[in-house]
């Protein structure tokens, strides 16, 4: 079974105030719409479907096709279905923008109904009293028994709902409705009461605090040791020093870069730099230790983690890194993707005790700071 999603993001979204629309402003730093489609990253194909004024930001987004909407939603979602015929998935869950902080249990529930129904959805009960009113003014009460608040993603069978949004005549409020017009039953799910919808000011400092309470923080640690041996530079933190020695190892032997990369994995808890490049591997004879802090920092990204810093000490007599250090801190900073107030790089000294104080190598300890949101 193949599953789509379809990513309504044509909308002005004025009632959310700002300057552009809710979509493409930021929650807790990362941009609304890129929440949104992360949200799907395992389905087999993700579509999104933005205003025609903003196509010239699709270069933005990854891990998604975008495709221009029409004047109404209905109109919109019809595009992005169009747009799948070639492929033609089994599933498609259609799913408005400005919902980012949709559960993977929420999306699961609504794939797991699609295998018995033509179509699913997730809601609320609804529990609070309900009044009608006019003018400001409570002019009578609505019996609050069957009724539900409506959520996304809202599944269905493709070909269904495709058929049933060539049928629609006018807009309709949802897709559930688009279906029902067409005679399709739609069973309802569990939704989640932090499944928020961006809809007012207020809401974006909402959605902050919902991914503040479901914050996932790690911290690793790494150490490195590499021995001294005749030559002429050695490499720390991404920078050639000229030194009357160079420092052993299978690759460059940069320690610093290596006590980094593997806080990195323990954070992550994906063991170490031998487990992802082993010293018996003669590929990585001599290799330059970036291509290590790289991999990491891209295990981290794919998931789902933020490095939000790394402080890294450098343990020796000599060289003496002061005059290096800020040359190592933007380097380090350039290869990890992050601001340089993110990286720390610093020295000191054993007091001439142990094998550094003796001058026969240098040690360095470093910790790594992940977050996901």
């Amino acid at each position: 079974m193949t599953t789509a999603a379809l990513i309504v993001a044509a909308g002005r979204g004025v009632r959310a105030g700002g300057d552009i629309p809710k979509q493409w402003r930021s929650i807790a730093g990362e941009m609304i719409l890129t929440r949104s489609i992360a949200r799907f990253s395992s389905c087999d194909l993700v579509v999104v479907v933005l205003h025609p004024d903003d196509m010239d930001r699709a270069t933005e987004l990854t891990g998604c096709r975008c495709v221009a909407g029409g004047a109404t939603r209905a109109a919109s979602v019809r595009a992005g279905l169009e747009a799948m015929v070639e492929t033609a998935p089994d599933f498609v869950l259609i799913h408005d923008a400005a919902r980012p902080l949709v559960p993977q249990a929420v999306i699961d529930r609504v794939l797991t109904a699609l295998k018995t129904y033509q179509a699913a959805a997730p809601a609320l009960v609804v529990t609070d009293a309900l009044w009608r009113g006019e003018a400001g003014t409570v002019i009578g009460t609505q019996d609050r028994n069957g009724l539900y608040r409506a959520q996304t993603p809202q599944g269905f069978h493709y070909h269904a709902i495709l058929a049933a949004h060539r049928s629609l005549v006018g807009d309709a409020a949802d897709d559930v409705e688009v279906a029902r017009r067409a005679g399709l039953d739609v069973t309802i799910v569990a939704g989640d009461e932090t499944n928020i919808k961006i809809t007012a000011p207020e809401d974006f400092a909402r959605a902050e605090a919902i991914l503040r309470a479901d914050m996932d923080i790690r911290t690793g640690n790494g150490f490195d040791v590499h021995a001294f041996e005749d030559g002429d530079h050695v490499w720390l933190c991404g920078v050639k020093i000229p030194h009357d020695k160079a420092l052993k190892g299978h690759s460059d032997a940069d320690v610093g870069m290596h006590a980094v990369t593997d806080a990195i994995y323990g954070a992550l808890g994906m063991g170490d730099i031998g487990q992802h490049f082993p010293p018996s591997d003669p590929q990585w004879k001599g290799a330059a230790s970036y291509i290590f802090l790289e991999h990491a920092c891209a295990l981290a990204r794919e998931n789902g983690f933020t490095i939000t810093h790394v402080d890294c000490t450098l343990i020796c007599e000599r060289p003496k890194v002061g005059p290096h250090a800020a040359t190592m801190k933007a380097e380090m900073a350039r290869i990890m993707g992050l601001d340089e107030t993110r990286v720390s790089v610093k020295a000191t000294t054993s007091e001439r005790l142990g094998f550094t104080g003796r001058e026969e190598g240098i040690a360095s300890i470093a910790t790594a700071t992940l977050v996901k949101l």
